[in-house]
């Protein structure tokens, strides 16, 4: 089995993706239709480090910002269960919403109970953002110790990876698209990115991210633990 991950952030659109669709609340409901192009460049950034290597996974779309506003929980609900629908067995959201909100409390348990991997951001510190603060999901975030590529284990299902993700030469041509993403954005995509160079499997591949954790232990200035 291979990694199917399905990326719910800005990208509509990216070269080889096995599908994708937006969704956006007009009226009290969620419409779903064609993706458009990346607003921000957010999600294109994410979605070049979930394709760059030599195996990269298939990829599902689901576009829930069409514009730099937020987004609303009813719309990030939807694009989880159209994920769940086609086979993702990893849904990636480097996003974090203030409040509780039982309509994607309620998307992110069906996809828990489908054994599907949710990777959701989350600040290092300060008050808790939902998915990541949901039981199940694997919360992660930006941590200065980590190079492109290195894992921290930070806690229980909570991870650290490289706090940035520069932009390839000429990956996105959009005037304006930033040259470089970071934070708690940036290291939940790259603690993606590091399952899905492991087993395809939910138990073991998180499993085997604990085990090859370069760092273990929250981030101290001044302190690093290596491995």
């Amino acid at each position: 089995m291979s990694w199917r991950v399905a990326l719910i952030d800005s990208c509509g659109r990216w070269p080889g993706a096995l599908d994708s669709a937006s969704f956006t609340s007009a009226s009290g409901r969620i419409e779903c239709g064609p993706p458009g192009a990346d607003p921000t460049g957010h999600g294109s950034l994410i979605a070049q480090l979930l394709s760059s290597g030599g195996q990269p996974p298939e990829l599902l779309l689901a576009q829930v910002f069409r514009s730099a506003t937020p987004t609303s929980a009813a719309a990030v609900a939807a694009a989880i269960d159209w994920a769940v629908l086609r086979g993702a067995n990893l849904v990636h959201l480097s996003l974090g919403l203030g409040d509780d909100r039982a309509i994607l409390k309620s998307s992110i348990s069906r996809a828990l109970a489908a054994k599907i991997l949710v990777v959701a951001s989350t600040p290092a510190r300060g008050k808790p953002v939902y998915p990541a603060s949901y039981e199940g999901v694997v919360r992660a975030t930006g941590d200065a110790r980590c190079a492109p590529g290195e894992i921290a284990c930070l806690g229980t299902r909570f991870f650290g990876g490289c706090s940035s993700i520069a932009a390839e030469h000429g990956s996105n041509d959009r005037e304006g698209a930033p040259r470089a993403l970071r934070g708690a954005s940036a290291g939940a995509a790259w603690v993606s990115k590091a399952l899905t160079l492991l087993v395809a499997d939910h138990d073991a591949a998180l499993a085997a991210l604990t085990a090859n954790a370069r760092f273990v232990g929250a981030e101290r200035r001044g302190m690093e633990c290596r491995i």
